[in-house]
């Protein structure tokens, strides 16, 4: 799907906050709700839009820690690699899983309420799959987060 400056415009103003009424919407762009709409529905239907969500006060809700894992395997076959993935899947406390080029085979962005909930989880993580290493950072300060694209 070719993507035009109001398309543009369009995900900007959703990506700030989808919950905003199809006015809202036009207005913002400077268009009218129909054809608004029809963009709107032609991006979901060519997946440019997917999921729609909302955003949740992490500390507020008593998850307080962010861990950045870093993991080092010494396996890379596919039946590995398919149990690994299947207990990241599994986990809700995994936010991001990311494979790797380079030292690091993967890092994994893990919100927990304490280090204590941390250590279980690892602790469960390495009773299911084979790993060489683990690195886990404590995020100490969370200086930026966004879902928006630069668009």
């Amino acid at each position: 799907m070719k993507i035009d400056e109001t398309d543009r415009k369009i995900l900007r103003a959703l990506q700030r906050d989808a919950s905003q009424s199809l006015d809202e919407i036009a207005k913002d762009v400077g268009s009218s709700k129909t054809p608004v709409w029809n963009r709107i529905r032609k991006m979901r239907e060519a997946g440019v839009i997917g999921q729609q969500t909302v955003l949740l006060d992490a500390e507020a809700l008593g998850f307080e820690a962010t861990f950045f894992v870093l993991i080092r395997t010494s396996e890379h076959d596919a039946n590995w690699q398919q149990a690994f993935l299947k207990a990241l899947r599994e986990r809700p406390e995994v936010q991001e899983a990311h494979r790797l080029a380079g030292d690091i085979d993967y890092i994994l962005k893990v919100r927990v309420r304490n280090a204590r909930a941390y250590d279980v989880f690892y602790q469960a993580l390495i009773s299911e799959v084979k790993v060489h290493n683990v690195t886990a950072l404590l995020s100490m300060e969370e200086i930026k987060a966004t879902t928006e694209l630069p668009l």
